[in-house]
Formats: C-alpha cells, sequence, structure tokens
C-alpha cells in the first residue's frame, strides 16, 4: 500500500505517535521525543536504525549500487 503506516500508539491515549513509510529507505515521523531515551554511548534505537540505513546508503553509493540521488 502507498501513504503513511500509523506504525506506533500511545497506550495511555491510543494516539499515533509514530507513521513510517512502507518500502521507503528511512522516512519516519515522530510525535513523541525519542531523544529522551538516547544517551552519550546509547543512542535511542530510532537514531541507531537512522545512522545504519544511512552507513548502508553511502556504502551502496560508493560501490556503485545505487544512484547518489
Amino acid at each position: 500500500s502507498k501513504g503513511l503506516r500509523a506504525s506506533g500508539r500511545s497506550a495511555e491515549r491510543d494516539l499515533v505517535e509514530i507513521v513510517e513509510i512502507p518500502g521507503h529507505p528511512f522516512f519516519i515521523a515522530s510525535q513523541f521525543h525519542p531523544e529522551f531515551r538516547s544517551r552519550p554511548l546509547a543512542a535511542a534505537p530510532l537514531f541507531a536504525g537512522f545512522i545504519q540505513a544511512a552507513r548502508e546508503r553511502a556504502l551502496a553509493v560508493h560501490a556503485g549500487r545505487e544512484d547518489r540521488a
């Protein structure tokens, strides 16, 4: 399916807290504050996932498997 998918909800208010686009290399929007879960040597999973996706993309571009755009 195309478009946004609600992938995280607040347990207390059933409020959509996270949306993403399935099939996109990395598209996540959050209503909550994931940065509050990060520590200097332990990034929050959302940030760790973003860094990993960016690293994989950079390696693929460098290897010529993907376009820069």
